[in-house]
Protein backbone atom coordinates (compact mmCIF):
# COMPACT_ATOMS: atom_id res chain seq x y z
CA UNK A 1 0.00 0.00 0.00
CA UNK A 2 1.35 3.41 -0.93
CA UNK A 3 0.31 6.98 -0.33
CA UNK A 4 -3.31 7.23 0.81
CA UNK A 5 -4.43 4.00 -0.81
CA UNK A 6 -7.08 2.10 1.14
CA UNK A 7 -7.07 -1.72 1.36
CA UNK A 8 -9.89 -3.39 -0.55
CA UNK A 9 -11.68 -4.69 2.52
CA UNK A 10 -11.62 -1.22 4.07
CA UNK A 11 -12.89 0.32 0.83
CA UNK A 12 -15.83 -2.05 1.01
CA UNK A 13 -16.39 -0.79 4.54
CA UNK A 14 -16.50 2.78 3.28
CA UNK A 15 -19.16 1.89 0.74
CA UNK A 16 -21.44 0.66 3.50
CA UNK A 17 -20.56 3.37 6.03
CA UNK A 18 -23.61 5.58 5.50
CA UNK A 19 -25.99 2.63 5.58
CA UNK A 20 -24.36 1.39 8.78
CA UNK A 21 -24.98 4.70 10.52
CA UNK A 22 -28.67 4.68 9.64
CA UNK A 23 -29.20 0.99 10.44
CA UNK A 24 -27.36 1.11 13.74
CA UNK A 25 -29.20 4.26 14.75
CA UNK A 26 -32.43 2.34 14.36
CA UNK A 27 -31.17 -0.54 16.47
CA UNK A 28 -30.17 1.93 19.17
CA UNK A 29 -33.62 3.58 19.06
CA UNK A 30 -32.17 6.79 17.66
CA UNK A 31 -33.63 8.69 14.77
CA UNK A 32 -31.24 9.06 11.80
CA UNK A 33 -29.96 12.61 11.64
CA UNK A 34 -30.43 13.20 15.39
CA UNK A 35 -27.18 11.65 16.58
CA UNK A 36 -25.17 14.22 18.57
CA UNK A 37 -21.76 15.44 17.51
CA UNK A 38 -18.86 13.62 19.04
CA UNK A 39 -17.48 14.70 22.35
CA UNK A 40 -13.78 15.09 21.58
CA UNK A 41 -11.41 14.11 24.35
CA UNK A 42 -7.79 13.16 24.81
CA UNK A 43 -6.26 10.09 26.42
CA UNK A 44 -3.84 11.60 28.92
CA UNK A 45 -1.21 8.94 28.29
CA UNK A 46 -0.36 11.08 25.26
CA UNK A 47 0.73 13.94 27.53
CA UNK A 48 2.09 11.91 30.43
CA UNK A 49 5.46 13.68 30.42
CA UNK A 50 3.99 17.20 30.68
CA UNK A 51 1.57 15.93 33.33
CA UNK A 52 4.44 14.53 35.39
CA UNK A 53 6.15 17.93 35.32
CA UNK A 54 3.10 20.15 35.79
CA UNK A 55 -0.13 18.28 36.37
CA UNK A 56 -2.50 21.20 36.82
CA UNK A 57 -0.80 23.37 34.22
CA UNK A 58 -1.08 20.64 31.60
CA UNK A 59 -4.79 20.13 32.26
CA UNK A 60 -5.28 23.89 32.07
CA UNK A 61 -3.46 23.96 28.72
CA UNK A 62 -5.65 21.17 27.35
CA UNK A 63 -8.76 23.07 28.39
CA UNK A 64 -7.38 26.18 26.68
CA UNK A 65 -6.97 24.20 23.45
CA UNK A 66 -10.66 23.37 23.61
CA UNK A 67 -10.82 19.91 25.15
CA UNK A 68 -13.70 19.43 27.50
CA UNK A 69 -13.06 15.76 28.25
CA UNK A 70 -10.05 13.69 29.24
CA UNK A 71 -9.44 10.01 29.82
CA UNK A 72 -7.05 9.17 32.61
CA UNK A 73 -4.33 6.54 32.70
CA UNK A 74 -3.19 7.20 36.26
CA UNK A 75 -3.39 10.27 38.49
CA UNK A 76 0.34 11.00 38.85
CA UNK A 77 0.27 10.69 42.64
CA UNK A 78 -2.65 13.09 43.08
CA UNK A 79 -5.72 12.16 45.10
CA UNK A 80 -9.05 11.74 43.29
CA UNK A 81 -10.49 14.59 45.35
CA UNK A 82 -7.71 16.98 44.38
CA UNK A 83 -7.93 15.91 40.73
CA UNK A 84 -11.69 16.52 40.70
CA UNK A 85 -11.08 20.03 42.06
CA UNK A 86 -8.62 20.72 39.24
CA UNK A 87 -10.98 19.32 36.62
CA UNK A 88 -13.82 21.49 37.87
CA UNK A 89 -11.57 24.55 37.95
CA UNK A 90 -10.91 24.26 34.21
CA UNK A 91 -14.29 22.99 33.09
CA UNK A 92 -13.04 19.49 32.28
CA UNK A 93 -14.91 16.21 32.58
CA UNK A 94 -13.31 12.79 32.97
CA UNK A 95 -15.90 10.31 31.72
CA UNK A 96 -13.42 7.44 31.52
CA UNK A 97 -10.23 6.07 33.01
CA UNK A 98 -7.91 3.18 32.25
CA UNK A 99 -7.31 0.93 35.24
CA UNK A 100 -5.45 -2.30 35.88
CA UNK A 101 -6.81 -5.71 36.83
CA UNK A 102 -6.42 -5.12 40.61
CA UNK A 103 -8.75 -2.11 40.37
CA UNK A 104 -11.60 -4.28 39.10
CA UNK A 105 -10.90 -7.27 41.36
CA UNK A 106 -9.28 -6.90 44.79
CA UNK A 107 -9.58 -3.09 44.94
CA UNK A 108 -12.94 -2.69 43.24
CA UNK A 109 -14.60 -0.91 46.16
CA UNK A 110 -11.89 1.75 46.14
CA UNK A 111 -12.09 1.97 42.35
CA UNK A 112 -15.82 2.65 42.59
CA UNK A 113 -15.28 5.36 45.20
CA UNK A 114 -12.59 6.98 43.07
CA UNK A 115 -14.73 6.76 39.91
CA UNK A 116 -17.64 8.45 41.65
CA UNK A 117 -15.39 11.19 42.99
CA UNK A 118 -13.91 11.84 39.55
CA UNK A 119 -17.21 11.61 37.70
CA UNK A 120 -16.25 8.57 35.62
CA UNK A 121 -18.93 6.86 33.56
CA UNK A 122 -16.53 4.12 32.45
CA UNK A 123 -13.60 2.18 33.84
CA UNK A 124 -11.61 0.57 31.06
CA UNK A 125 -9.25 -2.41 31.29
CA UNK A 126 -6.51 -1.69 28.71
CA UNK A 127 -4.17 -4.65 29.05
CA UNK A 128 -3.97 -8.30 29.99
CA UNK A 129 -0.77 -10.21 30.79
CA UNK A 130 0.98 -12.51 28.34
CA UNK A 131 -0.05 -15.64 30.23
CA UNK A 132 -3.74 -14.81 29.71
CA UNK A 133 -3.45 -14.68 25.91
CA UNK A 134 -4.67 -18.24 25.31
CA UNK A 135 -8.20 -19.49 24.59
CA UNK A 136 -8.75 -20.45 28.23
CA UNK A 137 -7.00 -17.31 29.40
CA UNK A 138 -9.29 -15.07 27.39
CA UNK A 139 -12.30 -16.95 28.73
CA UNK A 140 -11.08 -16.36 32.30
CA UNK A 141 -10.60 -12.67 31.53
CA UNK A 142 -14.15 -12.57 30.16
CA UNK A 143 -15.47 -14.18 33.33
CA UNK A 144 -13.58 -11.63 35.40
CA UNK A 145 -14.95 -8.77 33.30
CA UNK A 146 -18.53 -10.03 33.66
CA UNK A 147 -18.19 -10.28 37.43
CA UNK A 148 -16.61 -6.85 37.75
CA UNK A 149 -19.05 -5.37 35.26
CA UNK A 150 -21.97 -6.55 37.36
CA UNK A 151 -20.51 -4.96 40.48
CA UNK A 152 -19.71 -1.69 38.70
CA UNK A 153 -23.09 -1.57 36.99
CA UNK A 154 -24.80 -1.68 40.37
CA UNK A 155 -22.74 1.36 41.36
CA UNK A 156 -23.63 3.31 38.22
CA UNK A 157 -20.31 2.81 36.41
CA UNK A 158 -19.82 0.84 33.18
CA UNK A 159 -16.87 -1.46 32.57
CA UNK A 160 -15.09 -1.59 29.25
CA UNK A 161 -12.20 -3.26 27.46
CA UNK A 162 -9.59 -1.50 25.29
CA UNK A 163 -7.68 -3.49 22.69
CA UNK A 164 -4.14 -3.46 21.40
CA UNK A 165 -3.10 -5.60 18.45
CA UNK A 166 -2.21 -8.82 20.28
CA UNK A 167 -5.89 -9.70 20.79
CA UNK A 168 -6.25 -10.21 17.02
CA UNK A 169 -3.53 -12.83 16.68
CA UNK A 170 -5.04 -16.19 15.66
CA UNK A 171 -5.19 -18.80 18.40
CA UNK A 172 -4.96 -22.55 18.16
CA UNK A 173 -8.31 -23.67 19.53
CA UNK A 174 -7.49 -27.37 19.48
CA UNK A 175 -8.00 -30.31 17.15
CA UNK A 176 -11.00 -29.95 14.88
CA UNK A 177 -11.84 -26.40 15.93
CA UNK A 178 -11.59 -23.29 13.78
CA UNK A 179 -8.95 -20.77 14.74
CA UNK A 180 -10.17 -17.69 16.57
CA UNK A 181 -8.61 -14.58 17.99
CA UNK A 182 -8.73 -13.49 21.59
CA UNK A 183 -10.74 -10.38 20.84
CA UNK A 184 -13.56 -12.40 19.33
CA UNK A 185 -13.55 -14.68 22.36
CA UNK A 186 -13.92 -11.64 24.61
CA UNK A 187 -16.78 -10.28 22.51
CA UNK A 188 -18.61 -13.60 22.60
CA UNK A 189 -17.98 -14.43 26.26
CA UNK A 190 -18.68 -11.05 27.87
CA UNK A 191 -22.22 -9.92 28.64
CA UNK A 192 -23.08 -6.88 26.47
CA UNK A 193 -25.16 -5.52 29.34
CA UNK A 194 -22.11 -5.48 31.61
CA UNK A 195 -19.05 -4.98 29.38
CA UNK A 196 -18.70 -2.40 26.62
CA UNK A 197 -15.81 -1.99 24.22
CA UNK A 198 -13.43 0.88 23.57
CA UNK A 199 -12.04 0.25 20.10
CA UNK A 200 -8.53 1.50 19.46
CA UNK A 201 -8.70 2.32 15.78
CA UNK A 202 -4.95 2.15 15.26
CA UNK A 203 -4.37 -1.17 16.99
CA UNK A 204 -7.31 -2.97 15.36
CA UNK A 205 -5.86 -2.03 11.97
CA UNK A 206 -2.34 -2.98 13.12
CA UNK A 207 -3.76 -6.37 14.10
CA UNK A 208 -5.03 -6.91 10.55
CA UNK A 209 -8.72 -6.57 11.31
CA UNK A 210 -11.43 -4.27 9.97
CA UNK A 211 -12.98 -1.71 12.32
CA UNK A 212 -15.87 -1.20 9.90
CA UNK A 213 -16.74 -4.89 10.19
CA UNK A 214 -16.80 -4.78 13.99
CA UNK A 215 -19.05 -1.73 13.94
CA UNK A 216 -21.37 -3.49 11.49
CA UNK A 217 -21.48 -6.73 13.44
CA UNK A 218 -21.78 -5.31 16.96
CA UNK A 219 -23.87 -2.12 16.93
CA UNK A 220 -24.38 -0.82 20.44
CA UNK A 221 -21.38 -2.69 21.85
CA UNK A 222 -18.91 0.15 21.25
CA UNK A 223 -19.22 3.30 23.32
CA UNK A 224 -15.71 4.76 23.18
CA UNK A 225 -12.89 4.86 20.66
CA UNK A 226 -9.23 5.83 20.55
CA UNK A 227 -8.30 7.94 17.56
CA UNK A 228 -4.72 7.20 16.51
CA UNK A 229 -3.47 7.54 12.97
CA UNK A 230 -1.25 5.23 10.93
CA UNK A 231 1.19 5.99 8.15
CA UNK A 232 1.30 3.94 4.96
CA UNK A 233 4.16 1.87 6.42
CA UNK A 234 2.26 1.10 9.64
CA UNK A 235 3.85 3.62 11.99
CA UNK A 236 1.86 5.69 14.47
CA UNK A 237 1.57 9.33 13.41
CA UNK A 238 -0.35 12.42 14.50
CA UNK A 239 -4.09 12.31 13.87
CA UNK A 240 -4.83 13.51 10.35
CA UNK A 241 -1.32 12.78 9.07
CA UNK A 242 -1.88 9.15 8.11
CA UNK A 243 -4.00 6.95 5.87
CA UNK A 244 -6.94 6.08 8.10
CA UNK A 245 -10.15 7.46 6.51
CA UNK A 246 -11.40 9.29 9.57
CA UNK A 247 -14.52 10.92 8.17
CA UNK A 248 -16.02 7.61 7.04
CA UNK A 249 -14.73 5.58 9.96
CA UNK A 250 -15.99 7.95 12.62
CA UNK A 251 -19.36 8.20 10.90
CA UNK A 252 -19.59 4.41 11.08
CA UNK A 253 -18.46 4.47 14.72
CA UNK A 254 -21.09 7.01 15.63
CA UNK A 255 -23.79 4.95 13.94
CA UNK A 256 -22.65 1.90 15.89
CA UNK A 257 -22.99 3.67 19.24
CA UNK A 258 -19.63 5.32 19.92
CA UNK A 259 -20.13 8.55 21.85
CA UNK A 260 -16.69 9.36 23.22
CA UNK A 261 -13.54 9.91 21.16
CA UNK A 262 -10.12 10.18 22.73
CA UNK A 263 -7.24 11.36 20.58
CA UNK A 264 -4.03 9.52 21.39
CA UNK A 265 -0.43 9.07 20.32
CA UNK A 266 1.74 6.69 22.31
CA UNK A 267 5.03 8.47 21.61
CA UNK A 268 4.39 11.99 20.26
CA UNK A 269 7.47 14.09 19.51
CA UNK A 270 5.78 17.13 21.05
CA UNK A 271 2.86 16.04 23.25
CA UNK A 272 1.15 19.42 23.50
CA UNK A 273 1.58 20.13 19.79
CA UNK A 274 -0.03 16.76 19.13
CA UNK A 275 -2.91 17.66 21.43
CA UNK A 276 -3.51 20.91 19.53
CA UNK A 277 -3.37 19.46 16.03
CA UNK A 278 -5.49 16.42 16.94
CA UNK A 279 -8.22 18.59 18.45
CA UNK A 280 -8.29 20.95 15.49
CA UNK A 281 -8.43 18.06 13.03
CA UNK A 282 -11.25 16.23 14.80
CA UNK A 283 -13.24 19.39 15.40
CA UNK A 284 -13.20 20.12 11.66
CA UNK A 285 -14.63 16.72 10.71
CA UNK A 286 -18.37 16.83 9.93
CA UNK A 287 -19.27 13.96 12.26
Amino acid sequence: MTGNAIPRREFLGLVGGAALAATAAGRLNLEPGTLPRYRIGIQLYSVRDPLAKDFEGTLAALAAIGYQQVEFAGLHDHSPKDVRTILDRYGLKAPSSHVGIPAITDAIDQAIDDAQTLGHQYLILPWIPDESRTPDGYRRIAEMLNKAGDRLHAAGVALGYHNHSFEFAPLDMGIGQARQCGYDILLAATDPRLVVMELDLFWVRKGGRDAFQYFRDFPGRYRLAHVKDMSADGAMVDVGQGVIPWRELLAAARGAGVRLLFAEHDEPKDPMAFARTAYDYLLALPV
